[in-house]
């Protein structure tokens, strides 16, 4: 996880010491490093979470009258990169920015449409004066944005974009409807406050000194169900496992979340193996409450406790398991702070508790695979 921000004013020069707060405020997406582009009217701000390639990820990225900030990553890296070199671009690193930023160099505004991943940029066309946005096709990855006197002004989150004197803190009737009826979800597009608007997922959006333009660039489509039962498993598997796999490149510690539950248990298993693969033995994270084996009891939600399938989940891959044990006050205390972290009011304990848990499990490891809103899948098919 990334932090970027930054701002496209016609009308002034940008101003240096708010977009050094517009990044201080994105820290906790990317404590690692920061870094900036300022050229008169243009100012981009980036805060890393090095995952790959700490010396050669460097952002802002530039490449010829291109520069590129981007909160995200490709799972599709190599076949794009091997792409682009048969095109004749040189590569000077390994990571998915630099993949990303010569992606838009060849295609433009096309490139989207050949990403699989998750991702949230910015690219600024030094020579066209044009700045291009895109976000991920299910949404992943967060991009607000308001509009200025002189421009528009784009981050990650919310409270980095209330720094702006311009954009002010109001809440709408329709806001507030959001939060109250709505939340945790928002309605597509809505940043709740009165001058925020959230970039939809599969949409990019181009600005330049003629305004404005946001254009959809992928949906999903529905078709015809033509496989039997085990052709249908057969394929369900392939697609778990590549989706998994792709997802277990870093240049950092790399863990999983673990429950006991189908969807953990299952990108745990895969983990394990491509780890014993490889030498390396995986580590797995479970959470559990104080009291909790006491104190359980048994519902139609949720018939048995985590734990005992826990510890057979973790004997049965191999992993080196560590649990987390939270307390009531604890979580008590962190409402504040995850509701912060989230912008806006979420889903209160879950919060919370999801906050403490990353937090014990970031003194060991940066990259997490969770298998959170998977069960949905697995159930079906």
């Amino acid at each position: 996880m990334c932090g970027i921000a930054g701002e496209i004013d016609f009308k002034n020069r940008i101003n240096k010491e708010l977009l050094h707060k517009m990044s201080a405020a994105l820290t906790p997406r990317g404590p690692d490093a920061e870094g900036f582009y300022i050229d008169e009217n243009v100012g981009f701000a980036h805060r890393r979470l090095i995952v790959i390639d700490p010396e050669n990820g460097k952002q802002p990225m530039s490449f010829g009258d291109l520069t590129l900030i981007y909160n995200g990553e490709l799972y599709n890296t190599d076949e794009l990169r091997r792409g682009l070199i048969e095109k004749g671009y040189e590569f000077f690193g390994h990571s998915d920015t630099e993949v990303v930023l010569k992606s838009f160099a060849e295609y433009g505004e096309k490139c989207v449409e050949q990403f699989n991943g998750i991702f949230a940029f910015a690219v600024w066309n030094k020579r066209t004066q044009k700045l291009f946005l895109a976000r991920d096709r299910i949404g992943v990855k967060p991009l607000f944005y308001a509009k200025t006197s002189g421009g528009v002004v784009f981050a990650s989150e919310i409270k980095s974009l209330l720094l702006h004197p311009e954009i002010k803190p109001v809440i709408t009737e329709e806001g507030a409807a959001q939060i109250m009826l709505v939340g945790p979800a928002k309605v597509v597009g809505s940043g709740v406050f009165r001058d925020i608007d959230d970039l939809p997922a599969a949409h990019f959006a181009e600005f330049s000194k003629d305004g404005l333009r946001v254009k959809r660039y992928w949906s999903l489509k529905a078709a015809p169900h033509k496989e039997n039962f085990e052709e249908t498993a057969r394929h369900t598997r392939e697609l778990i496992f590549d989706a998994v796999k792709r997802q277990l490149v870093s240049d950092v510690p790399l863990c999983t979340f673990l429950s006991g539950g189908l969807d953990s248990s299952i990108i745990s298993a895969i983990a394990a193996k491509e780890f014993e693969a490889r030498g390396e033995k995986l580590t797995t994270y479970s959470i559990d409450y104080k009291n909790n084996r006491e104190n359980f009891r048994k519902s139609a939600f949720q018939p048995d406790e985590d734990a005992p399938y826990v510890l057979e989940m973790a004997k049965f891959i191999n992993s080196d398991h560590i649990g987390v044990e939270l307390d009531t006050p604890a979580l008590t205390e962190a409402l504040e702070y995850s509701t912060y972290a989230r912008d806006l009011p979420g889903m209160a304990d879950v919060d919370s508790s999801l906050y403490l848990f990353c937090r014990e499990i970031k003194k060991t490891h940066s990259v997490a695979l969770s298998g959170e809103c998977a069960d949905e899948i697995e159930h079906v098919c």
